[in-house]
């Protein structure tokens, strides 16, 4: 078979549509040739996609599709916000159409046709995406109540400034609670309000929330999330993950990156401030949260009892 004319470089290495290979000279008899992958009805590829970021992979067919959207857990990816992953099908991505749209059936798209309204939608690299916190209520319908609010606490909470090239959380908690008014009878709903009351500004990570949630839930106090201790010279020191002033106990939720030698030598600068301050510090690990979190929450309480506090208190 004869060789290809190469494509253009503005298609080489991603999906494109058939309208943008028009659009820069692409021949229909090249789009044909039998190189290239054909991703669905309007969609051409010359290599695998399976590698390529997320936002490359989906957006042609947001392209060719009228009026639609990326939503559910396609949005959550683009969004950065913790998820459960999809297991089995990667290559399959979520869509919204407004309802009463023509029902649309492509491969590789699952197509939701729901109520949507026009500020439910933003960009993302310029790929229109359901808001972050359109995408929180959509994503109701699938996640349990746990993971929704790990999904809402990185929602409402406030960016650390100079390192996350934002400096506003990407909505708030009355944005969340504007989607389940709004969206009356929606699947996933009465999820949706249960999380609602459990979220909570200043969650750094998914596994900070879930530690809070289990301690709660144990019948321990609510701890503060990563508010500064104050020493008694009223100098501002660092921030524990969770903290219970009252009973001058930190507790650091240590993940992977913990392993690492500069990261040791930080924590344990960490270990020795707290013992600097008279505080008392609690560390948490992967390890800990097995079990239901018992081991963890066993910990925290023990923390607190040696402290002076009691249940019934």
């Amino acid at each position: 078979m004869k060789t290809p004319r190469p494509l253009p470089e503005e298609l080489q290495d991603r999906p494109f549509t058939v309208a943008d290979a028009a659009h820069a000279g692409v021949s229909r008899k090249r789009l044909r040739h039998r190189a290239l992958h054909r991703l669905g009805k309007g969609i051409r590829s010359e290599s695998p996609t399976a590698e390529l970021p997320l936002g490359i992979r989906v957006r042609p067919f947001i392209e060719v599709n009228e009026r639609c959207a990326a939503s559910h857990l396609t949005a959550a990816e683009l969004l950065v916000l913790p998820r459960r992953q999809q297991k089995g099908t990667p290559d399959m991505y979520h869509v919204i159409r407004p309802e009463g749209s023509a029902h649309l059936n492509r491969a590789h798209v699952i197509v939701h046709r729901m109520k949507l309204y026009s500020d439910e939608v933003t960009t993302v690299d310029g790929i229109p995406v359901t808001t972050p916190e359109r995408t929180w209520l959509d994503m109701a319908e699938t996640l349990t109540v746990d993971e929704l609010v790990a999904m809402g606490d990185s929602c409402v909470r406030v960016p650390r400034a100079g390192i996350e090239g934002r400096d506003m959380p990407l909505c708030s908690l009355a944005d969340l609670q504007r989607m389940i008014d709004r969206h009356k009878g929606k699947r996933g709903l009465r999820r949706a309000k249960e999380a609602i009351k459990l979220i909570r500004v200043g969650s750094d990570s998914p596994q900070e929330t879930l530690l809070r949630l289990a301690i709660v839930r144990a019948g321990l106090p609510e701890p503060e999330l990563n508010v500064p201790i104050i020493g008694d010279d009223g100098l501002r020191h660092h921030e524990p993950d969770l903290s219970y002033r009252k009973y001058r106990i930190g507790i650091e939720y240590e993940g992977e990156l913990h392993g690492e030698e500069g990261q040791i030598v930080r924590d344990i600068t960490r270990s020795e401030n707290y013992e600097a301050v008279g505080w008392v510090e609690v560390r948490i690990s992967k390890r800990h949260m097995l079990n239901e979190t018992k081991p963890a929450v066993a910990k925290v309480r023990a923390a607190l009892v040696q402290a002076g506090w009691r249940p019934g208190r």
